[in-house]
Parts: C-alpha cells; sequence; structure tokens
C-alpha cells in the first residue's frame, strides 16, 4: 500500500536534524563559508547526537538507517548549511562500498573507526572516496593510479581530485588500476590508511561555494598498503564497487539539493511577502508569485524521486535508474530554485549580506560532483534503452 507519509520514526528522525540544522548549523554558516575553516565543532555535535554516518550498520556502530530515512535526514542537514552538510555526508559516501563489498574483519575496523572513539583532539574520524582524478573525472576510465602487487602489499602511484575530505579524513577508498589492459575490469578499491607514508595532501582548494568542505588533491608515491586491505579481497571489481556505491549515495546527494532549493524557496517566499514595490508586497504581483510556485512544485517533485529512489534501494532492487532521476532533477532543479530566490530579491541578491547570494553559489555544485548532470542522462538513457 503507498503511503505518503512518515513514520513516528522517521518524523523523530527529521525533527532532531531541523532542530540541529536551526540551532547548530545556520548560525554559523556564514563563518565557514566567509573563512573555509573546516566545521569540527559542528561535526563533534553532530556525531554526539547521532546525525553521523547513519547508514553504518548497528553491529559496526551505525544507526543502520534505511536509505530512505537517511535522505530524509540529509535534506534538514543541507537546509542548514549544505556546505557543512557535504562534509559530513562524505564518510557515507566513502563507508558505501565497505558496507556493501567489505569482508567481516574491513567492516570491523573500517566502519568502526568512523563509530568508534573520537581522535586525540575529539574529533570523529572521517572518510574519504578517492576516485576522480585530475584528467580523469566523467571518464572514469582514463584513470592513471595504479596498484602493483609486491609480495604481500600494493605499491600505489598516481593523484586523486577533488577529494572531499581528504586532509581530515583517517582513511580513503581508493580505486586504481591493478590491471590496466583490462579497462574497468581491472580497476580495484583499497582501503587505505591516510597516515601511510607516500602519501601527500595538497592545498585546500579556493571553491566557488560550499566552502565549508575540505576539496584537495591527494598524490601516492610509492605508497604500500597491506594485502588484506584490498576491498572484498578480489581484484578487478573496483569499478563496480565504486558504482554501486553512487547507488547507495546519490539519493542522499539528491536529497541535499532539495533540502538547499527548500532553504531557498523559503527566504524568497518571505522576502516577497516583505518587501513592497508599487505600493504592495512584490508577491502581489504574478511574475513574482508563479515563480515562487514553481519553486515549491519543483522541490516537491524532487523529493518525491529522491524518496521513490531510496525506496527502491531499501527493497534491495536495483535503483540505478531512479538514481540518475533523482540526482539529475534535483540538481538541476536546486540550481535554478537558488537563481530564482535570487532574482526575487533583486539586487540584495547580488548582495553577500544576503543568504541567497551563498545558496546560489552552493548551489552549482550539485550539477557536477557524484556524477555530472550530463553523466546521469547518459546512465538515463542506457537504462531506458537497454533491452528494448
Amino acid at each position: 500500500m503507498l503511503s505518503f507519509g512518515l513514520t513516528e520514526e522517521q518524523k523523530m528522525y527529521q525533527t532532531t536534524a531541523h532542530d540541529f540544522a536551526a540551532k547548530v548549523m545556520r548560525p554559523v554558516e556564514a563563518h565557514h563559508d566567509r573563512t573555509g575553516e573546516y566545521p569540527w565543532e559542528v561535526i563533534r555535535k553532530a556525531y554526539e547526537l547521532g546525525l553521523m554516518n547513519t547508514m553504518v550498520p548497528a553491529e559496526y556502530g551505525g544507526l543502520g538507517l534505511p536509505a530512505l530515512d537517511a535522505t530524509i535526514v540529509a535534506e534538514e542537514l543541507a537546509w542548514g548549511c549544505s556546505g557543512i552538510s557535504t562534509a559530513m555526508e562524505a564518510n557515507q559516501l566513502a563507508s558505501g562500498p565497505v558496507i556493501m563489498y567489505g569482508t567481516e574483519e574491513q567492516k570491523q575496523k573500517y566502519l568502526g573507526m568512523l563509530t568508534g572513539p573520537v581522535d586525540a583532539d575529539g574529533n570523529p574520524h572521517m572518510a574519504a572516496y578517492g576516485v576522480t582524478e585530475p584528467g580523469a573525472g566523467s571518464d572514469v576510465a582514463g584513470m592513471l593510479t595504479t596498484a602493483t602487487k609486491d609480495g604481500d602489499h600494493y605499491v600505489l602511484n598516481g593523484q586523486k581530485m577533488w577529494i572531499t575530505n581528504a586532509a581530515k579524513a583517517t582513511w580513503y577508498f581508493v580505486v586504481c588500476y591493478t590491471d590496466k589492459t583490462a579497462r574497468y575490469k581491472g580497476m580495484s578499491g583499497f582501503l587505505v590508511d591516510a597516515d601511510t607514508p607516500g602519501i601527500t595532501v595538497g592545498k585546500k582548494e579556493d571553491n566557488m561555494g560550499q566552502r565549508a568542505s575540505d576539496t584537495r588533491a591527494i598524490t601516492f608515491d610509492n605508497v604500500r598498503v597491506p594485502a588484506e586491505n584490498l576491498l572484498g579481497g578480489k581484484e578487478g571489481v573496483g569499478w563496480m564497487q565504486a558504482m554501486h556505491a553512487f547507488d547507495k549515495s546519490r539519493p542522499l546527494v539528491a536529497s541535499g539539493a532539495v533540502g538547499l532549493a527548500r532553504a531557498a524557496f523559503e527566504y524568497a517566499r518571505d522576502y516577497s511577502m516583505e518587501r513592497q514595490a508599487f505600493g504592495k508586497p512584490i508577491a502581489k504581483n504574478q511574475a513574482v508569485s508563479f515563480m515562487v510556485s514553481d519553486m515549491a512544485m519543483n522541490i516537491e517533485a524532487a523529493r518525491l524521486l529522491v524518496q521513490k529512489a531510496a525506496y527502491i534501494h531499501d527493497q534491495g532492487q536495483r535503483n540505478t535508474k531512479a538514481a540518475a532521476f533523482a540526482k539529475a532533477f534535483a540538481a538541476d532543479m536546486a540550481q535554478k530554485v537558488a537563481t530564482d530566490a535570487v532574482q526575487v530579491y533583486g539586487g540584495y541578491g547580488f548582495s553577500k549580506e544576503y543568504p541567497v547570494e551563498k545558496l546560489y553559489r552552493d548551489s552549482k555544485i550539485y550539477q557536477i560532483y557524484e556524477g555530472t548532470s550530463q553523466i546521469q542522462r547518459l546512465i538515463m538513457s542506457r537504462e531506458i534503452y537497454s533491452g528494448v
């Protein structure tokens, strides 16, 4: 039986996440946007409240939330600040391959780090997902990083780029070629401890938006990784592990886009009722009210796509097409809603003194990371035409 309502437990998660976003994230979002400072104080509080690593199974210390429940939390956190929430949600992407394909020993060790005791500085452990390279983003097969077997170790050489949490992570999920001649079937996934000799982390990128997120390059120079850290203990399946992790994480990313768009819509709606022009609130003008109505309509549509993609995943079914629908539509929608919110504010929207300017900058990355909107359409077309 179809139901569009939330369970009492889901409402509790939603309320908890929303209150956290309103009381902890919103008051500091401008500071972190301005300075680019990593939001450790927010992350520590989120960890203590149980808002981190929500999809890690309970047997490894997490909440073990279904994808649908996790998207509800993710939307609220992005409503608070998408830059801070991206720093937090990076753990979900990195842990995805481990949850789905890790050996029992790997799950105990690496998932256990994320949910276990904090480090010496009182900070929870973070993780990073390393697939993209300077010359290989959408073209994953174009990656150059290699892992060569040497006794009971693999030796990693190469560079990853645009890696969220690169300088803050305790460990990385890294995809490398173990057999370059086999292309996709020659890629393997590894769990790499961040303090392994030979790893160099680059400078923090000065990004346009989501500036609280730590994004850097990682260079591997003869980095020796124990063979036991080959994810799942099997070579040649790294590409599959990485792509299946996207099926799990894309609904979460899409829900973040919904959260950002909702924030932009609320600011635009409220401002349109306050701003006077020609002797009346600008909300009384059809040109403005129709724009705000389109925002609300498209946010609702995006949320339903997100929830369907998450629901399919929770049923143990392949959700590749649904996840692509959700990611592309929500990303494009968020960028359009943020743009229109700036338009509603007029000249004030172009000023850093008003919140929609930041939302406009933050929104763009949703069309780029975790698969561009163009790549999502490529996935959709393959799914639509396969088997026809």
